[in-house]
């Protein structure tokens, strides 16, 4: 039987995972980490991307997370993300239209347009659906 870990991920909004597992796997500002209990401890920041955990059944649950940071300790992982996204709550229709309106002001390109406003809009919603399609 594979040994717990406490997993918490916290918006400024709210608690999204409050929750013992068996690994996190996040996106790393340096890459891709992941980890299991009595990893040794860390500090990292986070890109935008998919936070994967096996919870404790064994089933595999994915996340959206806006950056942020993660503090890894032998026992605990706290994510402190500036907004996080559980893959059953990511609307994708929204997102879709969301991408489609990022790719439509960056196809603009007029003075008026926020190009790294649109680029950052862009990401998160291709992470979105990429997130919600991941089987």
């Amino acid at each position: 039987m594979t040994e717990k870990l406490f997993l918490e991920v916290v918006t400024p909004e709210k608690t999204v995972v409050h929750e013992d597992v068996e690994m996190v796997v996040a996106p790393g500002s340096e890459g891709e980490f992941g980890v299991l209990k009595g990893h040794t401890t860390f500090l990292t920041s986070l890109n935008m991307g998919a936070l994967r955990y096996k919870d404790s059944g064994g089933d595999e649950r994915y996340l959206f997370v806006n950056g942020g940071f993660a503090e890894v300790l032998p026992k605990k992982v706290t994510i402190l993300a500036e907004s996080a996204e559980r893959r059953k709550n990511i609307d994708l229709d929204r997102a879709e239209e969301a991408k489609q309106r990022a790719e439509r002001r960056l196809s603009d390109r007029s003075e008026t347009v926020d190009v790294a406003r649109a680029e950052a809009a862009l990401k998160r919603a291709i992470h979105r659906i990429s997130i919600k399609r991941a089987q």
